[in-house]
This record gives C-alpha cells, sequence and structure tokens, in this order.
C-alpha cells in the first residue's frame, strides 16, 4: 500500500538486526515491464552481494517496486549496500533506455525498518513472499519468478546463489502458509512499519529498539497533539 513520502534522516543501521527494505519507482511509473527488467535487477543483487557480505533473506520484486529482507552483518553494511543497488541499478536503467538525465527512476532514498528475529520476521517474509499474490498477477506465490520463494523453490544452488539462511528455523509448509492470507491486523501494523519505519515485533523490542536506534518519533501518533490544537 503506497504511503506518503517522508524525508527522513540517516541513520547507522546497527549490523546483525534484520531489516525490511522497500523502494518505488517515481510517480508510479513501471520498473519492469519485461523479464529482462526483472533479471537485471536480480544481477545487480547478485553483485552487490559478492561486494558486500549482505545476507538476502527473502525479496519479491514488482512491477513499480520491490521488497528486500535483509540482515547486514556489520555497523552501516545496509546503507553502503542499498546505495550500491540503487545507483547501479539507475544507472543501468537509464543506459539501456538511453534515457539518462530524465528524471529520477525512485522516489528517494529506501525506506527500511528493523524487525524481531521471532514470528514477526516470519510474519515479514510472508508479507514479502506473497506480493504478487495480494496484487494479482499470480494465483499461487511460488508462481511469481522474480521472488525468494520461487528461487528457493527450484532446488538449485545456482539459484538461490545469493539468498541467506534465516536466523530462524522456516516452518514446515512453509510454502502452503505463505499462501494463506494474512489478518487485516497483521496487515495493517506490517504497512504502518512500512509507512513509518517503526519497529516491528513485540511491544517491548519495538521500545527497546526505537530508543537504541533513535527512532522514538516513529511510536508517536501523527498529528498534532491534542493540546496544541485548542485555540487555534
Amino acid at each position: 500500500m503506497p504511503c506518503a513520502v517522508m524525508g527522513r534522516p540517516l541513520r547507522v543501521a546497527v549490523g546483525g538486526m534484520i531489516y525490511h527494505v522497500l523502494n518505488r519507482a517515481n510517480g508510479r511509473l513501471p520498473l519492469f515491464e519485461q523479464a529482462g527488467d526483472y533479471e537485471a535487477f536480480e544481477k545487480v543483487l547478485g553483485e552487490a552481494h559478492t561486494r558486500w557480505p549482505m545476507r538476502i533473506v527473502a525479496y519479491c520484486l514488482m512491477p513499480n517496486h520491490w521488497h528486500l529482507v535483509l540482515w547486514p552483518r556489520r555497523d552501516d553494511d545496509l546503507s553502503r549496500f542499498m546505495a550500491w543497488v540503487t545507483l547501479t541499478h539507475t544507472q543501468r536503467w537509464h543506459a539501456h533506455r538511453r534515457s539518462a538525465g530524465a528524471g529520477h527512476l525512485y522516489q528517494g532514498r529506501f525506506k527500511s525498518f528493523p524487525v524481531e528475529a521471532d514470528d514477526h520476521f516470519l510474519s515479514v517474509c510472508r508479507y514479502v513472499e506473497r506480493n504478487a499474490v495480494r496484487a494479482h498477477l499470480v494465483t499461487r506465490a511460488e508462481e511469481w519468478r522474480w521472488s525468494s520463494l520461487w528461487r528457493r523453490g527450484q532446488n538449485s544452488v545456482r539459484a538461490a546463489a545469493f539468498l541467506s539462511e534465516w536466523p530462524v528455523a522456516r516452518p514446515r509448509g512453509w510454502v502452503k502458509w505463505v499462501n494463506e492470507p494474512q489478518t487485516d491486523t497483521e496487515l495493517e501494523a506490517l504497512r504502518r512499519s512500512v509507512c513509518r519505519g517503526q519497529p516491528f515485533g513485540s511491544e517491548d523490542w519495538v521500545r527497546r529498539t526505537a530508543n537504541r536506534l533513535e527512532l522514538d518519533g516513529t511510536l508517536r501518533p501523527r498529528g498534532r497533539p491534542k493540546n496544541a490544537l485548542k485555540g487555534s
């Protein structure tokens, strides 16, 4: 679900934490129109993976945006990795179309939020890997060629070459579970984190993580405080 683009201060992404990362095309223009476009982005991901030891645990490419679930090892690896991915993809996208100077490809800097390594992590991976089903692009998530779910389903070392093991065990019957709809409450919480950059996890973990990463502002209700509205 699209949300308002908000300016965000640059922060050091702490190594060892899991992050859901998202970016969209500027003006909702298509990023990927044919198979070669998707393959080009996956190639960039693979090249970036060889430059930085980034753990890519899940992803899904959609026509005008993409989702990644990343598990960086060191502080600030996330920013370096994503800066290279975004810049390289943008340059190659424009070079292929001979459209250099035509404007920004992406809305802006990528969005991200930290994820607790428990059932909340599984919820995020389900959310990411069933994106194409929610968008009615396929009837079953594993049919979407441009996702980690499809890659792992090929039982090929080469297909899953840049994908990492997970920080928690993948449940048995994972594919079946991914294809089951998530509850409205779960989706609302996930979309709030997507839009606001709010940590996603248990209440205590969210509070501690927001304080540690200086993300306290993502927990406050939007809008002006009630007392500020008096007399206005």
